[in-house]
């Protein structure tokens, strides 16, 4: 009936006498149906059509498991919490036509943001980096409870989601929410210090206690939990907003103060015992992933004391901050890059020893991506990231060995996880050390960038597009554990280390540095209270101008050092 139907005149009938009837043929309480609409052109003419599709689960289980809910958002464990749209809307139908109701605006907004972003002046396969990876956002990755805290998976499967809580050290390495979203990032800040960080400063690594569970029982996580301290402190400088400091702050301070107790057994200022990080593993002794992240994490908290008129806590902080800054370079740096001490590396299982890691400077990452400046010796940071280029960066993959999982293949290229120049390579290495992760290539791309080093840090970028280039592999989707994984969120380091960007806004300012196309450039930029495009060139007399141009938003103003 549809097909004879439909094959007459292209049209469907506005009253269908094919309906039968009772229930589908499997049983199914589903039901489904065709939607024509049309129109006469004549030639040269045009139309658009504008279909929404709406719908309304007002309800999610209370717990981080999936279970299966019915049609009307009921589900069958009985337990529920709200979905934040639940409380926005009635209905599908209520959905709809508020996106009908708001679409000028929003497809105005969405307009100028993709304007402002695709217009710069930027290397091309950066921008496609950065947005790309923004679907990871509107993906099933990520959700929103019923009073607007965000939260997300690691990554999603085809039907639920995968490894659950938000995990700490994987959301460290993303910086697209913090900067097209920050309300959103602030909330996660605010599950990590103020529901998941005990009396004790201990941090649960999965947020457990944010769907009304108890609390995660397992190792502290080294890298997430130093991390939050330092995003703390970018989404401060962010925000400006020194009331969402001081109400985390007390958490950040047990956090800090449970590294010195925990992880620093001698007292040195390096971090040396057990420490469970992002390769779902323990390193032991010191090694320069986490400790990386300690010194960031000192310096973050020294700035935030002073700040909040904590002079004598500040002065500890500074202080612990120099001293192990020196003892990491006298441990851990071998003149090339910085590895880890261990006197021998098969005692325990998963190290790296003298391996060069590629996340070996995550600390002084996240530490350019908040405006920190250098937590170690500049030439060595060179250096170190320097050396992860040339030692793991792969032409191809023919004749590597990986007996974990597969990102990269034959012709491709990449960027491992690990390898040793220097010989030394454990018996049994740590888990992944053989992958190829896009998160973390993007990471390294940014930090090669940071360091002037824009030619190679592009060229690990290039190597992940090429890779995801829609034949391959879909170019919206990077895979590590499950579909839209959140790390591959590091992309939009890229354009922070591209522009130069700093941020201050407890001051209103900003600045930029661009690293590339300096005498006629143009780029995006994004804070808590405004975004919009910056402009300069370099005129015949060879004076600069600047324009700094909001497009959303105020109170944001170009800092004189821009350069």
């Amino acid at each position: 009936g549809f097909w004879n139907d439909f094959s007459a005149d292209g049209k469907l009938e506005a009253e269908p006498r094919y309906v039968q009837q009772g229930v589908t043929r499997d049983q199914s309480p589903y039901r489904v149906g065709s939607l024509a609409a049309g129109c006469s052109l004549n030639p040269g003419q045009e139309h658009t059509f504008t279909f929404a599709i709406a719908w309304y689960m007002p309800l999610r289980n209370a717990a981080w498991e999936q279970a299966r809910c019915d049609g009307a958002g009921n589900c069958l464990s009985g337990a529920t919490l709200p979905n934040y749209y639940g409380a926005q809307f009635t209905s599908s139908w209520d959905a709809a036509a508020d996106l009908f109701r708001r679409l000028d605006m929003l497809e105005g907004q969405s307009r100028a943001f993709h304007d402002a972003l695709y217009g710069s002046t930027l290397p091309g396969v950066a921008i496609e980096a950065a947005s790309a990876n923004i679907t990871v956002l509107r993906s099933t990755t990520c959700f929103r409870l019923g009073d607007g805290t965000f939260q997300g998976w690691e990554g999603c499967h085809d039907s639920e989601g995968c490894c659950f809580g938000t995990c700490t050290h994987v959301w460290n390495y993303a910086q697209t929410l913090a900067f097209l979203f920050p309300e959103l990032e602030q909330s996660m800040r605010r599950v990590e210090f103020g529901l998941e960080t005990d009396d004790t400063g201990y941090m649960a690594f999965r947020s457990n206690r944010v769907v009304g569970k108890p609390a995660q029982q397992f190792h502290p996580a080294a890298d997430g939990q130093l991390g939050a301290i330092v995003r703390l402190y970018r989404e401060w400088k962010l925000s400006g907003d020194d009331g969402f400091l001081r109400d985390l702050w007390p958490g950040a301070v047990r956090a800090l103060e449970y590294a010195f107790s925990y992880w620093d057994k001698d007292g040195d200022g390096v971090l040396d015992s057990q420490q469970h990080n992002t390769y779902d593993i323990e390193f032991y002794g010191p090694n320069s992933l986490v400790n990386s992240l300690f010194l960031a994490a000192l310096k973050a908290a020294a700035e935030m004391a002073e700040h909040l008129g904590e002079g004598e806590r500040a002065a500890r902080y500074s202080q612990a901050f120099q001293a192990g800054s020196a003892r990491m370079d006298q441990l851990l740096w071998n003149g090339e890059y910085y590895q880890q001490q261990i006197e021998d590396v098969n005692a325990y299982r998963f190290q790296y020893g003298q391996g060069c890691l590629s996340d070996q400077l995550m600390g002084q990452f996240l530490a350019h991506m908040a405006g920190l400046g250098y937590v170690l010796t500049q030439d060595h940071v060179r250096s170190a990231v320097r050396a992860v280029f040339d030692h793991n960066f792969r032409q191809t993959f023919r004749g590597h060995v990986n007996p974990q999982r597969t990102y990269a293949l034959n012709d491709e290229q990449g960027l491992i996880l690990c390898s040793w120049p220097r010989g030394g390579r454990p018996l049994i290495p740590f888990i992944y050390s053989d992958e190829v992760w896009t998160g973390i290539e993007y990471q390294v791309a940014s930090h090669l960038i940071a360091e002037d080093l824009v030619e190679q840090g592009l060229t690990v970028v290039k190597a992940v597009r090429d890779r995801h280039d829609g034949i391959r592999r879909n170019p919206w989707n990077e895979v590590e554990c499950g579909h839209h994984y959140a790390r591959s969120m590091s992309s939009w380091g890229l354009i922070v280390a591209l522009t130069g960007f700093s941020y201050d806004m407890a001051a209103g300012t900003v600045s930029f540095a661009p690293r590339v196309n300096a005498e006629q450039f143009q780029c995006f930029w994004s804070t808590g209270k405004a975004w919009g495009i910056y402009r300069q060139r370099r005129s015949e007399d060879g004076s600069w101008e600047k324009q700094l141009i909001p497009l959303f938003g105020s109170g944001v103003r170009l800092a004189a050092s821009s350069t």
